[in-house]
Parts: C-alpha cells; structure tokens; sequence
C-alpha cells in the first residue's frame, strides 16, 4: 500500500513551529553569549590563573568533553533536585548548553590566545598597560578574529544539539515536532518540514555571525 503524502495540517502547525524555532533561538543566543564569555575567562584562567585554577577548569573541559551532553543534561535537571537544586526545564537547558559549548569553546579560544605573538603583551606592558588592559585590548580582539570561523561553526552545532533538550520538556523545535507527529501522524511530513527550518535557522544564523564578526572584528572573518 503506498504512502500518500499530506501537508494540510501545516496550516494549523504554523503557530506551534514558529514558537519552537523561537525558543531554539532564544536557546542559542544565551548559550552563544554566556558560553563565548565563560570560554574566554576559562581560557584566560588556564593560562594567566593559580594552580588551582588551572587544574580546576582542566577537569572540567574533560569531563565535559568526555561525557555525552544528554547525561550532562539530565543530571542538572534530574539530579541537582536530590540535593535540594531544582532548575526549570528551559533554565536546566540554557545552563547544560552553556556548560557544554564553554567546555569546547574554552581550548578554542585558547589557541587563539597561543597565536598572538607574545612580543606585542610585553611591548604593551613596557609601555605601562596594565595587564588586564592588555588582554581585553590587544590580545583578546586578535585572539577571536583568530578563531572565529572555528567559534561559529561551535555555536552552529550547539544550536543543532539543542533538539536534545527536548528530552526534558522544553518546548523547543524538536519538542513541538513531536507533539505535531504525536497529533497527526504524520511523522515523515514532520520532521521533513522541522528538517528544513533547522536547515534555514543554521543557514541564517551563519550569515548572521559572518556579517556581525565581519562588522566587529574587522577584515579576515569568514
């Protein structure tokens, strides 16, 4: 018996896919955020920091590098309640994403920090800059037009892994498509239909940070 293919629920759909692909959105861009400027700290502090420190954010990155980001998840969501730290879903998501992506985006920026010649921080401290002048006012803005195509292909996969949060009910883009497929049954025409807006919001959102780091870091950027 063959398949007979049917998009007249979509005219209904609309509403609840345009509120997952806002959330998505909005996912994204607190993770991007929050994420770039944990990772720049976290880099930062693995160079520049007291032992400690330093040991400290190793362990993390290779947990967080080591361990699949859906347990991550679930342990914010699930398992911080035991110990009395109980997280709603959307918040338990902007924090696993931003843990996550912080954790890749931390040896990132660190090789751009690497890349900057180490002339220019002590020819900028001979001249009586203060090193955190230094770092946010040479080193940094070199560092990410540096890394900058690797930091927004990061990102780009952090938005794609954000259909993972909805694992514990965020009504994200992937939740939305299968309360659609749940009601309708039609699951091929679904996720065809969620597969392009993924495509198009990853499509959009690269040309979004190409043109912004354009814009902000000047020539270089692609």
């Amino acid at each position: 018996m063959g398949y007979s293919l049917d998009f007249g629920w979509l005219a209904d759909a609309t509403g609840a896919i345009a509120r997952g692909a806002a959330t998505t959105i909005l996912l994204i861009a607190v993770t991007t955020l929050a994420g770039t400027l944990l990772s720049i700290l976290g880099a930062a502090g693995r160079r520049n920091g007291p032992v400690l420190l330093k040991r400290a954010i190793a362990v993390y990155v290779e947990v967080m590098r080591n361990t699949p980001f859906l347990v991550q998840l679930f342990f914010i969501f699930f398992g911080l309640p035991s110990i009395g730290i109980r997280l709603d879903p959307l918040l338990a998501a902007m924090l696993a994403m931003t843990l996550n992506m912080a954790a890749y985006t931390i040896e990132i920026v660190g090789a751009g920090l690497d890349a900057v010649p180490r002339g220019q921080t002590e020819a900028a401290l001979a001249l009586g800059l203060r090193p955190r002048q230094v770092f946010v006012k040479i080193v940094l803005p070199q560092a990410l037009k540096v890394i900058y195509p690797a930091l927004t292909s990061q990102i780009i996969i952090m938005m794609l892994e954000s259909a993972v949060v909805s694992q514990i009910a965020v009504r994200e883009l992937t939740y939305e498509a299968d309360m659609l497929q749940a009601r309708t049954f039609r699951a091929f025409e679904t996720y065809f239909v969620v597969t392009i807006v993924y495509l198009l919001l990853s499509m959009g959102l690269r040309r979004l940070l190409v043109s912004g780091g354009r814009r902000a870091l000047g020539a270089g950027v692609s």
